[in-house]
């Protein structure tokens, strides 16, 4: 028998045996440095959230703060409804989960059962309005129209009700004092979304779930103001969802009140005298389409000369801002944004877009003046103005002979404003520009605020268009790949456009310098652009950012912070064109276009100053313009597809102004039945209660 030597584990298990230890070793490591994390590094925070698992936030939503005009009167303020709520915590403690209750809830409140059991359930992705969209632990409203005796029932058989609370909460409310609607000023709510929640969660001013949110309008840009900040009760609870206990509780702070320059009375009349003008305008025959104008859309703004501050800003088609209140139902929203409505969402006075037509005269002095050419001189005005084959005619025709551009302003005679342009035009080089031309008119333009927003404290405002060579480059190379596959030489009308526009549609062309002296082509304007050229014209020259808001006042009353005018610039004329301007509108009120409209006007007295303006639009009818100052206010009207300036929204701008300065139909004054003539400067008082003396 041999002897066989021990030689121990082979080499193979030996190396088995260190990388079971490797990684025996690397999972502790691993372990423990995880451990370190969670317990040490994190603690705290994972601390906090499981407790945060055992507590519960019931919020109480704050007051939110009141809107008013610059007598203190309410145009958005909150209202005491009877509010029927379920606690779903109480509900789910039932053997029926609360159905029983809910039934004979709905028998109370005149509802269907399901309805009632709908409304508290909450949302998900798979369930279907109605449904709770908020804290399971929050009350959730059924019902914000109940009777005094429905909630008397309610509280008189508590047994029957458990879980079930009718008690007085504020709610928003849009008051239309004087009749005045105000809607695309005020703007609406809608309830927070879970990207806004996001996004402010480290903010300032967190958004809570429950939190109503403004989304335009003075709602939307003064929304952390007025919204205040929420109450919170903490409740503990166990695993399955019962409250065993109450924490810390935080009182609500109602929000601040917005003081506006907005005086109700005014919007009332600027709202049912642009309303009247529309009706009227549709009463009227267009001899160019053989049918009666359209009158589609409008818009006015009456704006204090001196500040900037608007008066009164209507826009129409409008809406009732109440029915965002409580949540839109489904049919009004479809209502408020079908194409048949023509969007009355718009505040057409910020975000609607025309043609200006001759009330851009002044721009077009002013221009004028700039590049040389004497205010007083005297230059031809004939019927017509023709370059090579294409012909420019005066506004129905007419001729006036040599006149000076104040004259030209007075009957707004187009002419004389196509011969000065034309004449720039080629001395800034034709259709080969200089390297740097001197376009004054596109830079008077811009001197002037037009081509972007004004500023105002308004949301969603556009720029309008200031169309220079610059726009002109731009505009192209968006647009030839389409111009060029579209474009036909002897095709229709679209498509010789089309076919010119892909050749040479970047290039700045005689009779697009043309057009655009007198605001039209591809010129847009808003009509709070144009009021403030106006308003700037009237005080001398300086150019204010137009502005709703006058202050932000604490709920008590007792901390006011004023919202001052702020000064954009100075208009690029002298004193003495801004003299002979004046001037010239002054006569266009006694003795040129418009005078047919301001007969037996206070003229000493009440100096009045006006522009007329009808722009012409392919494919529609003309839009109205008509522009206006006196010392204290700058009015301006558009109606699209309402015809001319002085037959349509003249009628209506002398209207508001008779009824601010309480004047009658012969030019006599009663100062007792004058709304405003002179702005407001004080701020209205408001009580510790959040309420005013005016209200």
């Amino acid at each position: 028998m041999s002897n066989i030597p021990e030689t121990g584990r082979t080499p193979r298990v030996q190396n088995r045996l260190v990388v079971i230890q490797i990684v025996v070793f690397s999972l502790l490591l691993t372990l423990g440095g995880r451990l370190w994390y969670l317990q040490i590094r994190n603690g705290q925070e994972y601390t906090d959230e499981a407790k945060n698992n055992h507590l519960q936030q019931v919020v109480q939503p704050a007051v939110r703060g009141s809107i008013l005009d610059s007598r203190g009167v309410p145009l958005a303020d909150s209202q005491t409804h009877l509010v029927v709520s379920a606690s779903r915590t109480e509900l789910l403690k039932m053997k029926d989960r609360g159905a029983g209750v809910l039934t004979r809830l709905a028998g109370v409140l005149g509802m269907e059962p399901q309805e009632v059991i709908d409304t508290v359930r909450l949302c998900d992705a798979k369930t279907p309005q109605p449904c709770w969209n908020g804290s399971p632990y929050q009350p959730i409203p059924v019902s914000d129209e109940a009777t005094t005796e429905q909630a008397l029932q309610i509280h008189e058989h508590a047994e029957d009700f458990p879980g079930i609370t009718a008690e007085p909460t504020a709610m928003r409310r849009y008051a239309g004092p004087d009749g005045a609607n105000t809607s695309q000023v005020l703007g609406y709510l809608s309830p927070v979304t879970d990207e806004e929640i996001a996004k402010a969660k480290k903010t300032d001013s967190p958004y809570l779930r429950s939190d109503q949110v403004g989304r335009s309008g003075l709602e939307r840009t003064y929304d952390k103001e007025l919204r205040g900040k929420a109450g919170i009760t903490r409740y503990e609870v166990d695993n399955l969802g019962r409250v065993t206990g109450q924490g810390q509780t935080d009182k609500s702070q109602p929000g601040s009140n917005v003081v506006t320059s907005i005086d109700a009375r005014v919007q009332a009349v600027a709202e049912r005298e642009l309303n009247n003008a529309m009706i009227e305008a549709r009463k009227t025959y267009d001899k160019n389409t053989g049918k009666n104008y359209l009158a589609d859309s409008g818009s006015v703004v009456v704006m204090e000369a001196k500040t900037g501050r608007v008066v009164a800003m209507a826009s129409n088609p409008t809406y009732d801002p109440n029915a965002w209140v409580g949540g839109i139902s489904g049919k009004d929203y479809a209502k408020l944004t079908d194409k048949k409505s023509n969007y009355p969402l718009l505040n057409r006075a910020i975000q609607g877009q025309a043609a200006p037509g001759s009330i851009f005269k002044v721009v077009s002095s002013t221009a004028a003046v700039n590049a040389g050419y004497p205010f007083d001189r005297r230059y031809p005005c004939p019927s017509a103005y023709s370059v090579g084959s294409q012909t420019f005619t005066n506004f129905e025709s007419q001729g006036y002979g040599d006149i000076t551009i104040g004259r030209a302003l007075e009957v707004s005679c187009d002419t004389v404003y196509y011969a000065i342009a034309d004449q720039e035009w080629k001395k800034d080089g034709g259709i080969n520009p200089k390297k740097t031309p001197n376009d004054w008119f596109f830079k008077t333009a811009h001197e002037f605020g037009l081509g972007k927003p004004t500023g105002i404290d308004l949301p969603n405002e556009v720029p309008g268009r200031v169309p220079d060579r610059k726009w002109k480059q731009d505009f192209f190379e968006a647009n030839k790949a389409a111009w060029c596959r579209d474009g036909k030489k002897n095709g229709s009308f679209a498509e010789k456009i089309a076919y010119e526009n892909c050749r040479e549609g970047n290039q700045m062309r005689e009779g697009d310098a043309i057009n655009y002296s007198i605001g039209q082509g591809d010129t847009l304007v808003t009509p709070v652009q144009m009021a403030s050229v106006y308003a700037a014209i009237a005080n001398g020259g300086t150019l204010h950012q137009p502005s709703v808001g006058k202050a932000v006042v604490s709920a008590d009353g007792t901390s006011v912070r004023e919202i001052a005018p702020k000064v954009q610039g100075r208009l690029p004329m002298d004193a003495e064109t801004r003299e002979d301007i004046d001037g010239a509108l002054a006569s266009v009120a006694t003795t040129g276009s418009a005078a047919w409209r301001f007969v037996g006007w206070p003229q000493k007295q009440i100096p009045m100053h006006a522009k007329t303006g009808t722009a012409e639009v392919q494919g529609k009818q003309t839009t109205s313009w008509f522009a206006s100052y006196t010392e204290d206010y700058s009015i301006v009207m558009t109606i699209s597809q309402g015809g001319t300036g002085s037959g349509a929204s003249g009628p209506a701008v002398r209207k508001i102004y008779e009824a601010m300065y309480g004047l009658d139909e012969k030019g006599a004054q009663d100062l007792s039945k004058a709304l405003l003539p002179k702005p407001a400067t004080a701020l209205p008082a408001v009580r510790p209660d959040g309420e005013n003396p005016a209200s």
